[in-house]
């Protein structure tokens, strides 16, 4: 029974320490949209296998998930799969270039679609940050929300892992010795 215990523990905490897969909003809070420059979007961010890239959208899109060549000209109707439910979550599994369309074509060909290489989180390597040039201004960030105090979620990617997934284990762990204990 102890050893079980501990066996279970060991996993617990060995899948907590080593999940650091980053969740990503397609969009940030304008979403998966006809109005979203979903380029810029994806333009600064890194995806490793395990991320995960949410899809938030209206009844009028849907999201398709497509080959290089389906994606260069828009093909909606030769996809890999299909989603339409308005919340849909894909885990980028294994490296390389993934592809993602709006079912709808006039969207796709209005640039609603997305292209993801996804890099094998094993083998990447720490890159310094770019240096910023003497009197170059940052553009500011569009917002379809004129409410600056709004509390606005980004996907700068978000990390799940570390001390809440111990908690999580140890109150798992807990719960389970307590069952074994009544019975």
């Amino acid at each position: 029974m102890a050893k079980l215990i501990l066996l279970c523990f060991l996993a617990i905490f060995c899948f907590a320490l080593s999940s650091d897969a980053a969740t990503y909003v397609v969009g940030d809070t304008s979403g998966w949209d006809i109005s979203t420059d979903i380029d810029s979007w994806a333009s600064d961010k890194r995806f490793n296998v395990g991320d995960v890239l949410m899809f938030q959208y209206s009844s009028y899109h849907s999201v398709s998930e497509v080959t290089k060549k389906s994606y260069e000209t828009c093909n909606t109707t030769d996809v890999l799969r299909t989603f339409s439910n308005g919340n849909t979550t894909v885990t980028l599994s294994k490296p390389g270039a993934r592809y993602f369309v709006c079912g709808n074509r006039l969207h796709c060909l209005g640039g609603m679609k997305l292209q993801v290489n996804v890099e094998d989180n094993q083998t990447s390597s720490t890159v310094a940050a770019p240096q910023a040039q003497p009197g170059a201004t940052l553009p500011q960030p569009s917002s379809k929300s004129n409410n600056p105090s709004a509390v606005i979620p980004s996907s700068r990617g978000y990390t799940n892992g570390g001390t809440e997934s111990l908690i999580i284990a140890f109150l798992c762990l807990t719960a389970r010795m307590l069952f074994l204990l009544q019975t």
